[in-house]
């Protein structure tokens, strides 16, 4: 028979305090502490080191978020799992326990079933994680253990379709998904009052995006749109987030390539400081053809498909502006154009556009 696990329920009513213990009790599953106040409920936790801890938020003496506080400062009860219990439904109660640490919380009043499956999800969550703590090994996965990883993860998530033009995210949303392009283009942008538009990043088959505010823990501060109809795999916050917690070398990884990012956003406010309109135009089509999978380093020429508008964005510049550029390209044979693709007839003498 497996060993019951020990709950503290720290709850000022004395109904539903005894009301809870009896549930859990009944089980056979848990032995109950329970605790009046908040300040009994530290001194117990800190005590008796319970599996799980189940909290009122409102409470005189030491409200929740004031025992969650004072646990999470001491290292032997800063990992147990913690659910509030709130008779306040309101959004901006739920968000600050989220933001404070909490795993759940419970809206009074509930149900046995309710209170029954929160306590099992955590303590199975709490139990997986402390099996999977990474260990030194974990830093030198190989390059293949990552991509299989990663594999996985994208398998078990569900994928979008998304049609041109189509929002992905908005900014200001709040982070929920990392997305991974299956197939087809994205782009995201930031966007200004006059209409402007300045490209923030184009993702192709294969790249992640929206990253960044997930490890963050902020709200997206661009927009992301289809470029075309795309497949979009949408790979929850947690379920990322856990794995980057279990495999630091996936985690090095993701800041890699937020180092990259930063270095391009820097390299694109440099351009647009100091290179004249044709220089940065010339840069954005050798971007887009970056971006589309072209090894710029071994090959010369190629074709690309990107729009007006996309390329103004990325140069800074006004759609006007790139058609004239274009057409200049074109008369001096850099480039050429068929059936709405555009053909690079010399990456090197793109780059080598002078100011």
């Amino acid at each position: 028979m497996r060993n019951k696990k020990t709950i503290l329920i720290i709850e000022d009513n004395i109904d539903i305090r005894e009301g809870t213990t009896e549930i859990l009790e009944l089980t056979g599953r848990y032995d109950v502490i329970t605790a009046e106040n908040g300040r009994v409920g530290v001194d117990l936790a800190t005590r008796h080191i319970p599996d799980l801890i189940l909290c009122d938020i409102m409470m005189p003496e030491l409200d929740g978020y004031g025992v969650l506080f004072m646990l999470s400062k001491i290292e032997s009860t800063a990992k147990i799992p913690f659910i509030f219990l709130t008779a306040k439904a309101e959004r901006a109660d739920m968000r600050k326990a989220m933001e404070m640490g909490a795993d759940d919380y419970l809206t009074k009043p509930f149900d046995d079933v309710e209170l029954m499956n929160a306590i099992d999800v955590r303590l199975k969550r709490h139990e997986q994680l402390a099996a999977d703590i990474p260990q030194e090994e974990d830093l030198s996965l190989s390059a293949e253990e990552q991509v299989l990883l990663l594999k996985e993860l994208i398998a078990n998530s569900r994928v979008k379709i998304v049609k041109k033009k189509q929002s992905i995210y908005e900014k200001d949303d709040s982070p929920t998904y990392v997305y991974f392009v299956k197939s087809g283009q994205v782009r995201s942008f930031k966007s200004y009052k006059d209409g402007r538009e300045l490209s923030t990043g184009i993702f192709i088959e294969g790249n992640y995006f929206g990253y960044a505010s997930v490890l963050l823990n902020d709200n997206y501060e661009d927009y992301a749109e289809a470029v075309e109809q795309s497949a979009i795999v949408l790979i929850p916050k947690d379920s990322f987030l856990e794995l980057l917690w279990k495999k630091p070398a996936i985690a090095s990884k993701f800041i890699k390539l937020l180092s990259v990012d930063l270095r391009e956003k820097e390299e694109q406010l440099l351009g647009f400081a100091y290179h004249s309109v044709r220089k940065r135009v010339a840069n954005a089509l050798i971007s887009v053809a970056e971006k589309s999978g072209v090894n710029i380093n071994e090959a010369d020429a190629c074709s690309i498909d990107v729009t007006r508008d996309g390329l103004a964005s990325i140069a800074g510049t006004a759609n006007e502006t790139v058609s004239r550029m274009l057409s200049d390209f074109k008369e001096e044979k850099l480039i050429s154009k068929e059936k709405g693709k555009i053909y690079i007839n010399s990456i090197k003498n793109l780059r080598d556009v002078k100011q």
